[in-house]
């Protein structure tokens, strides 16, 4: 009983919990959220988000502090580092969020990697800064925020042909890149094939870190996973709505198309946005069943590597325990935020009350989002993520899974869209 308090994805659960808590019960009214800017840099931070961002940054570190305390952690080491780590990401916020840069997909995701991967590089990760890089502290609650934006009455709402697109299409493609990058490229390290599938398949960078976390990957092959991800993720937003308009596609068949393949959520709204505003919500809402997927395809990970990559020959098959230990505690937090958020506060609350406290939860999860990226670009070098890509091989497996995920996933939302 004790790990429930002592160990780090029980207390992602714990965290995601207490926000949502705060911001039901209107103990959280407001977390401040940085504008979108142009022109002037003074229109980037306005004076009177100063003080909110810091007392934000203020509740952040304490919340996280408690988790590490429990957790038997130095507090004071992180505390000092911690401040550091906000003000990169405020910066990564600060140029992300310039309307041009955002337009096309340089957001602050990709900006906080940037940032952080600079400064690793040019500059080394000095000592002192390490208690603060909690990357998997950061995500995973970010993603228990996550479950409770996926609310059933929007995933249900385009019925079978959404499921049949996003919930057939994507567990055939898993399936194919793994066979593909352990089979034919034969790329030694499977945990790297098992994440390259899932962050191509699934929903990018959320899935990429489950299924890391279930196969226990290293750090530099989640990282390298998550770099190519963002990289082609730009392209294809900026590319697909062209190729739409090009194949004289119909905007519910291109926003399909759109949300099957584009790996991050922002950037499938805005490629969505740029065909039609009914390609947009189609797009949203077929990646929102994707992202349902996220912790079923971690729990089928773990119960395979478990059972079969990891059991020796000859060896006893492995006990439940052993499945439990290896499961992403987080993904609970995921799905349990998803059916209370959907089943209990929809109902009680209404839609307009529920959608209040989902702008406070998302906000907060793209803060933690944010640091995160800023610490796994700290903890990443070059040389590390050239190692985990040696060779061509895992850059084939994305370019080839990637090609034949946009075949199956154009001819599905031929299929299940063609009269929609």
């Amino acid at each position: 009983m004790s790990s429930l308090w002592k160990k780090e994805d029980w207390w992602t659960i714990w965290l995601g919990i207490l926000l949502m808590v705060g911001a039901t019960t209107g103990l959280i009214a407001f977390i401040p959220k940085l504008p979108k800017w142009t022109g002037s840099i003074s229109g980037a931070l306005p004076s009177e988000t100063i003080l909110p961002v810091l007392l934000w940054g203020v509740g952040i570190a304490a919340l996280t502090g408690l988790a590490l305390k429990a957790m038997g952690k130095d507090v004071r080491k992180y505390l000092k580092a911690f401040p550091v780590v906000f003000v990169l990401t405020i910066v990564a916020f600060l140029i992300g969020n310039h309307e041009t840069l955002a337009l096309y997909g340089f957001n602050d995701i990709i900006w906080a990697l940037a940032i952080g991967i600079f400064i690793s590089n040019v500059f080394g990760k000095p000592d002192w800064l390490v208690p603060a890089l909690r990357t998997e502290l950061f995500i995973k609650t970010g993603l228990v925020l996550l479950g409770a934006e996926i609310l059933f009455n929007r995933v249900l709402s385009l019925g079978l042909n959404g499921l049949g697109v996003a919930w057939i299409v994507t567990p055939i493609v898993v399936l194919f890149m793994y066979f593909f990058g352990t089979k034919v490229l034969k790329i030694k390290s499977k945990t790297l094939v098992a994440t390259v599938a899932t962050c191509t398949s699934v929903c990018g960078v959320s899935a990429a870190i489950a299924t890391g976390a279930a196969v226990k990957a290293k750090k530099e092959e989640i990282s390298a996973a998550i770099s190519v991800s963002l990289i082609f993720t730009v392209l294809m937003m900026i590319g697909m709505p062209f190729l739409i308009r090009w194949f004289g596609l119909s905007e519910a068949i291109g926003g399909a198309w759109i949300g099957g393949t584009v790996d991050s959520t922002g950037a499938v709204v805005v490629a969505g946005s740029m065909v039609g505003p009914y390609a947009m919500e189609v797009a949203a809402i077929v990646k929102m069943l994707q992202n349902v997927l996220i912790g079923f395809v971690a729990f089928c990970w773990a119960m395979y590597w478990v059972t079969r990559v990891e059991r020796k020959p000859g060896s006893e098959k492995p006990r439940l325990k052993e499945i439990w230990i290896r499961f992403p505690k987080f993904i609970l937090g995921f799905i349990l935020a998803s059916l209370v958020f959907s089943f209990v506060l929809l109902p009680t609350l209404g839609q307009a009350r529920v959608d209040g406290i989902l702008k406070i939860t998302s906000t907060a999860r793209s803060w933690l989002f944010a640091l995160a990226f800023v610490t796994i670009g700290l903890d990443s070098r070059f040389a590390d993520l050239k190692k985990a890509f040696k060779g061509k091989g895992p850059l084939k497996l994305y370019v080839v899974g990637q090609t034949f995920n946009l075949i199956l996933t154009l001819l599905a939302a031929m299929f299940f869209f063609r009269n929609f």
